[in-house]
């Protein structure tokens, strides 16, 4: 009874914020609140909330602090010439700006924080995509997928975990599957160019006019307090362009840009303070020198300190990122009434005890293949806690039953990881769709297909060189 439930809490939480019947906020706090007393458990509901919101305060912590922190770090220009570099090659030319939203997701995901790559690449990419009214979910989708496949990083989380829950060396199970993780890759970045050329048969590539009209250079810096230009109409045919057809003027240098070069947060005399304090805290994260929502507290302390030493422009900074900072958070804690009720009542448990059970017998020395399978729903279904812990030791038990090493189990578990980062239980996936303006259901209505085709990859890639 309660693995039927728990599949249909799921599904009616997903087609009601598919559909847009309920704001996924409503829909995390309600359902779960719904099917709680369904189960009989309606009297523990509070304790189950607790439950949830002491598990996940601590994500929600460091993502306020992130948030200030990274949102600090772009007002002063320390990621522009990153910018500026991904923006000369994206040009005017649609097919390269998606292109290059897959470069800079991938880019900035090797620090192995979801809610930094989300940040950094909207704020960079969002101007360009409204500009030339291309579609948002595009771009939140292709971010998504890139930083999906380099969350698989030991740093990133899921690896580590894995390593942990089987008594494995981290570098064990990464290193062997870097090739497939790079045919993932290589995977998205071509999603990206078959995305692009539809945009770019759409909308048309831009000439330098177009493209510089009207007369200001698009300043938007999501949540920071900038302003938004109304995009001008795309035009330049119906898909006749080359990437030689795209204007070769007209780059971030031009004023076709998504930062503005003069703005009044800038730091230049500052640049290389807020480089090394940035190196500094990601070193430390990695190092696990100090837990991570305390390091980005001490480090959005810092950079406001030095950078905006007056307390009003201190205000004026916290309160311009302060949408997100609200929006994200809030979401965190509304997921943590999901996962609390999904725990507390042991859905999750029966869930799990049913899909293992499920397996039939003759599947067993494949068992890694079935692994390398059943991440892609689950660990979307699941946060990465519930799986690697939950449900992963379990497969890799009966892995070693028919001679499958746990070093493969452990392997094929990254899998799911590209459809992982827009489960509704990734705390990050808000940052992105929030600064991104779009529709969480509109979101995953797109994502969700392209995100499990390159789990495939990964997986049949894994298989051919011998790696699962």
């Amino acid at each position: 009874m309660l693995t039927i439930l728990g599949f249909t809490m799921i599904a009616t939480f997903l087609v009601l914020i598919m559909l847009k019947k309920m704001s996924p906020i409503a829909a995390l706090v309600l359902i779960p609140a719904l099917f709680c007393v369904f189960v009989g458990k309606g009297a523990k509901l509070g304790d189950y909330v607790i439950d949830g919101v002491t598990s996940l305060a601590p994500t929600a912590a460091m993502l306020m602090f992130a948030i200030v922190y990274f949102g600090v770090m772009i007002d002063v220009g320390l990621f522009d010439p990153i910018v500026r570099g991904i923006l000369r090659f994206c040009k005017a030319d649609p097919l390269r700006i998606v292109v290059g939203t897959a470069l800079l997701a991938a880019i900035v995901s090797l620090d192995g924080d979801g809610s930094t790559t989300f940040m950094i690449t909207v704020s960079a990419m969002y101007p360009l995509y409204k500009r030339l009214k291309m579609s948002l979910v595009v771009m939140t989708g292709v971010a998504a997928m890139a930083n999906g496949v380099m969350n698989t990083l030991p740093w990133g989380g899921p690896t580590a975990r894995a390593a942990t829950a089987l008594k494995l060396d981290a570098s064990d199970i990464f290193v062997p599957m870097i090739p497939a993780l790079a045919v993932g890759l290589l995977g998205v970045f071509a999603l990206a160019y078959v995305l692009g050329r539809r945009e770019r048969t759409r909308l048309g590539v831009l000439t330098l006019d177009e493209a510089l009209e009207p007369q200001e250079a698009e300043t938007v810096l999501v949540g920071a307090g900038g302003s938004e230009e109304k995009s001008p109409r795309a035009t330049g045919g119906s898909g006749s362009g080359t990437d030689a057809d795209a204007p070769e003027s007209a780059t971030a240098d031009d004023g076709f840009q998504g930062l503005d070069p003069h703005r009044a947060t800038l730091r230049p005399k500052l640049y290389w303070f807020n480089a090394l304090l940035t190196v500094t805290l990601l070193t430390a994260m990695i190092m696990e020198w100090l837990p991570i929502p305390v390091l980005f507290l001490l480090g959005a302390a810092l950079a406001l300190t030095v950078n905006f030493p007056h307390m009003p422009d201190q205000k004026a900074r916290l309160g311009a990122h302060a949408e997100n900072v609200l929006n994200v958070s809030g979401m965190v804690f509304a997921a943590a009434v999901f996962t609390g009720v999904l725990q507390g009542t042991g859905m999750v448990d029966h869930m799990a005890e049913w899909l293992v059970s499920n397996i039939p017998d003759g599947m067993g020395p494949h068992m890694a293949f079935v692994t390398g399978v059943l991440s892609i729903p689950l660990t979307y279904f699941m946060s990465n806690d519930g799986f690697y812990f939950g449900i992963l030791p379990v497969l890799a038990e009966a892995g070693q039953a028919h001679g499958v090493s746990s070093l493969e189990i452990a392997r094929a578990s990254l899998v799911g990881q590209p459809l992982h980062m827009s489960s509704p239980l990734v705390p990050a996936v808000y940052v992105l769709v929030g600064m991104a303006k779009v529709e969480f259901g509109d979101h995953t209505r797109f994502v969700v297909k392209w995100a499990a085709l390159t789990s495939l990859v990964v997986l049949g890639a894994g298989i051919l060189f011998g790696i699962i």
